[in-house]
Order: structure tokens, then sequence, then C-alpha cells
């Protein structure tokens, strides 16, 4: 079946475990996410080396280390998350990518660009640290 909006597993997989991560007072390690998450180990640690990359986590080797967060859950947009995975949103006229339209007027009416500019700037307003209240 088609879906309309569509995450990859490895945006789903960063944004699940951030809030995971933020939840715990303790460096979590990419075994128990994994877990909590039903989620490949090796896939969760490339996602999060990523994320590491981009400065939201820390890493820390050892028997009690893991990943902890790097900024503060109310400096972290969901936005941010997702772009860190999947690269910047790109807000486009045409959803073909189209310099010249055969028609007068665009099919989709602008729905395209409409719900994408409406997806970012909904994740945008989003803060990890509004997820933590919410229950896993």
């Amino acid at each position: 079946m088609a879906k309309l909006v569509h995450f990859s597993e490895a945006a789903s997989l960063a944004l699940h475990a951030m809030v995971l991560i933020a939840k715990s007072d303790k460096h979590v390690n990419v075994n128990t996410l994994a877990e909590k998450m039903g989620a490949s180990r090796n896939h969760l640690a490339k996602v999060l080396q990523q994320l590491v990359k981009y400065n939201f986590l820390r890493s820390v080797r050892g028997p009690s280390g893991g990943f902890v967060l790097n900024k503060k859950p109310s400096e972290i947009t969901i936005l941010e998350i997702y772009e860190a995975i999947e690269g910047k949103i790109d807000v486009q006229e045409c959803p073909l990518d189209r310099q010249i339209c055969p028609f007068n007027k665009c099919l989709m009416g602008g729905l395209v660009k409409d719900v994408t500019l409406q997806f970012k700037e909904y994740f945008k307003e989003q803060t990890l640290e509004m997820f933590l209240s919410k229950p896993e």
C-alpha cells in the first residue's frame, strides 16, 4: 500500500533513540536501545554515530559507557534530528522538479509544497523536551 508521507527507518530510529536517551539519567548503550526499539543494532549504531557527528549526542566508551545528550532537550528540534539523518528538506514548487510544466495549472495545485512547508514548520516547533513526558 502506498504512503503519502514516508519516514526512512534511519530517521525513525534517530527520533525514537533521541527520546529514549533524553529520558535516561545515565548513559544508554546501543544494545539496550536496539532491544527497546526492536531495531538492528548495527543500523542503530550507524544512526547514533551520525547524531554524534552533528553534536546532538556524545558517546562514552567502556563498560558503563553509551550515549548521552550533548545539548539540552529544549535546544534540539525534531527537524534538526530529521535533517541530520535525511539532509535538508527541499521545498519545491513542482513535485516532479520540472522547470517547465506542460500544463497551465499544476495538477497538484501546490499541495506538495504546502504540505512540505507545514511538515517542516511543525517539526521546527517541536523540541525533544516536548516528548519527555509522553509514555514510551
